[in-house]
């Protein structure tokens, strides 16, 4: 069922991925200035005629941002006409069109007029939210099918308080992570996980309290997902999509820590730090279903109790 869609559907998402992946390669190769001072051509031209590695990276970002945004746009179309009786499927057809419009003004006005870090920190934060929209988008494509149980999940009020409060911080994990990119604070401490070639004590400037703030984010998160994920392990395992859910994000999380540290002990290598931005996406996607499948659970819990109450006023009648 809809298999044009759910192809169209994939390739969207794997371009968003692509766009975030870009980002981050344009601020981690200082290319944002490749084009000049010049939106969208480069360099007031269709065709530079200087050609730099810089301008090529940024160049090539443009050009598919702008390619897969014609596709998201296509998708939420597509999606809201075939799915549209689907609950969250106009909520996430206009939510992936208005945060990559927004993620792309961001985009512009640094290039034109230039930003504050702590500004173009946002930017990525606005990027995994378009993400996700169309993360989301997909998998209820494929949900159609009811290819596995999701509409059915019962989740408890902790677990929804671990799924939400996780999914907020995340957001204050990643901005600090890009803050760290942004005021180029990334070996300011080149030891790991303390700043050991800084004087003992607290941070001594503003670059080691970014850096050392970062990894103090990311340590409390990593902590929260593996308590979060052992409850799910003890306590879900009839429940699978929660249950595999929360063991990718553990995972995730995991390999965003250890590619957080090889960052620093391959200083600053450019595919390790790539890695770095692809998981951390990843595991903002399975979040963001998570927290999907949490708003669900409400309505799930009172059908199940309603369906309960009739089998109890059947039994009576009997």
């Amino acid at each position: 069922m809809h298999r044009a869609l759910k192809w169209f559907a994939v390739l969207t998402t794997i371009g968003m991925l692509l766009i975030l992946l870009g980002g981050a390669l344009v601020t981690k190769t200082d290319s944002g200035m490749g084009c000049g001072r010049s939106w969208p051509l480069c360099d007031g031209k269709f065709v530079p005629s200087d050609i730099t590695p810089e301008l090529v990276i940024e160049l090539a970002h443009r050009l598919v941002s702008g390619s897969v945004g014609f596709m998201v746009l296509i998708l939420s179309v597509w999606a809201w006409r075939k799915i549209g009786h689907k609950r969250e499927t106009k909520f996430l057809s206009l939510l992936s069109c208005i945060f990559l419009l927004a993620q792309a003004l961001i985009g512009a006005a640094a290039v034109i007029w230039g930003q504050s870090d702590f500004v173009l920190a946002l930017h990525f934060g606005i990027s995994l939210i378009s993400f996700a929209s169309v993360f989301l988008l997909t998998l209820l494509i494929f949900e159609v099918d009811k290819k596995f149980e999701s509409e059915k999940l019962i989740i408890d009020k902790r677990m929804k308080f671990h799924i939400t409060g996780i999914m907020v911080y995340s957001f204050i994990v990643v901005y600090s992570g890009a803050l760290v990119r942004h005021t180029k604070s990334s070996l300011i401490c080149k030891d790991w996980p303390l700043c050991v070639n800084s004087s003992p004590g607290l941070p001594g400037n503003i670059f080691q309290w970014v850096q050392m703030g970062h990894r103090a984010a990311a340590g409390i998160i990593f902590i929260w997902v593996a308590y979060a994920a052992i409850i799910a392990i003890r306590h879900y395992k009839h429940q699978k999509v929660l249950y595999w859910g929360w063991v990718a994000s553990l995972v995730l999380v995991f390999l965003q820590v250890c590619f957080g540290a090889l960052i620093i002990f391959s200083r600053l290598n450019l595919y390790i730090a790539l890695g770095h931005a692809l998981f951390i996406s990843c595991f903002f996607g399975v979040m963001s279903y998570l927290l999907l499948l949490s708003s669900r659970s409400k309505k799930n819990s009172i059908a199940l109790e309603k369906t309960q109450a009739g089998y109890n006023e059947a039994e009576e009648q009997l």
